[in-house]
């Protein structure tokens, strides 16, 4: 079976979508090929030694990704194809599928939580442009997707709540990760030249986009409530910082006295980030929306528990299986996060960490689910699966 992902971008700054991609990619063996077309530029340098074929068609202009060469492309190409898979949505290339791919080949949808009801109240005037398009395009591109994709329960039925006119065959799949590969202790030495001043230190880990929607203040904020209950404890602030935020953040630790604890050393990639997680104590994500959250499948994956607010869509389930904590998605919840852990006894800390680890192996394990995606394509065979309409 030969299968084309659509994205917008394989840039790794730009969140889950394009790690989702590249994880599907990765387990050819399981009885698929496939191709990605993206609207980068061809000369990007994160789209060198991708195994696998990607063919960018940009640069683009604009944040919505018009392209003449994607509608070209694909009218030439999509006939190789036995599926096809559009990830995200609210860009061209859902117009561009609606346009060239129905009728010729079944396409399905990955949503990557971009229904989420978050959005509506967060940025409500943006949200009333979206119903313009809704009503013209998108709505139209989810009808017409052979299967629309969640990662979880709450994420399907959450996606209702965006836009009263829906119409979809949705179908739920969990993601995850790849099992982490390489040694770990050559990973963690990468990682300690790359942030030497962690070195021999106990720190908590945040791996994301420095963004509002992570609760990166809250989580500033509550490590300076309870930095001085546990002074040997630092906290890592990792990822790309698209909205300039970390300057203000970093005000609030530097005021406190604390900027020699908190660390901010950008996007880790590779090794360097593998090493991140091997080393941490414990992974944080207090974030205010989150589908799934592939970094936290990533520490879990590496044997590390994690503290979640309950606006993290596969919190309830790790909770449950004792292999992290969640918390509300609010000041309060995440400055308990942070003094559950620091008065956590050390066995306890063991044994969740433990937990964590089988709690991947038995939900997050991606070459599990990719096969499970691919096998959507097969008519008779999604019909015996669990379908989220």
């Amino acid at each position: 079976m030969r299968i084309l992902h659509i994205i917008t971008t394989m840039d790794p700054a730009a969140g889950g979508p394009s790690e989702s991609v590249r994880s599907l990619m990765t387990f050819q063996e399981i009885g698929y090929s496939g191709e990605v077309v993206t609207l980068d530029p061809p000369d990007a340098p994160f789209l060198k030694n991708f195994p696998f074929s990607v063919h960018a068609l940009g640069p683009v202009r604009q944040p919505y990704g018009f392209s003449f060469r994607l509608l070209s492309w694909l009218k030439e190409n999509v006939s190789r194809f036995d599926g096809v898979i559009i990830n995200g949505l609210w860009t061209f290339p859902g117009l561009a599928a609606l346009l060239m791919i129905r009728g010729r080949v079944p396409y399905m949808v990955f949503s990557h939580g971009m229904l989420d009801p978050y959005f509506k109240r967060a940025f409500p005037r943006k949200h009333m442009k979206k119903w313009v398009y809704w009503v013209l395009v998108e709505y139209w591109v989810l009808r017409g997707a052979y299967r629309v994709l969640f990662t979880t329960t709450e994420e399907s039925q959450l996606a209702k709540q965006s836009f009263w006119l829906h119409r979809w065959k949705g179908y739920v799949v969990p993601i995850g990760c790849d099992q982490p590969t390489g040694d770990p202790v050559a990973q963690q030495e990468a990682f300690y030249q790359h942030v030497p001043q962690l070195r021999d230190q106990r720190f908590i880990l945040f791996l994301g986009r420095i963004h509002r929607k992570k609760g990166c203040d809250l989580l500033i904020r509550a490590f300076v409530k309870h930095a001085a209950k546990d002074p040997g404890l630092h906290l890592l602030m990792v990822g790309p910082d698209q909205q300039g935020w970390s300057t203000d953040l970093k005000k609030i630790a530097a005021d406190a006295d604390l900027t020699n604890r908190v660390h901010w050393p950008g996007l880790l990639q590779g090794d360097v980030k593998w090493g991140s997680f091997h080393a941490c104590e414990v992974f944080i994500l207090p974030s205010h929306q989150e589908n799934f959250g592939i970094a936290v499948a990533e520490a879990m994956a590496c044997g590390k528990a994690v503290l979640l607010s309950n606006q993290v869509n596969i919190a309830p389930q790790i909770s449950a299986d004792g292999a992290g904590l969640m918390e509300a998605d609010d000041q309060a919840g995440t400055d308990t996060l942070l003094e559950r852990w620091i008065n956590m006894p050390p066995d306890e800390r063991t044994r969740m960490a433990a937990q964590a680890k089988a709690t991947f192996h038995l939900r997050y394990d991606m070459q599990q689910n990719t096969g499970t995606i691919i096998r959507l394509f097969h008519p008779e065979e999604a019909s015996s699966e669990h379908s989220a309409r």
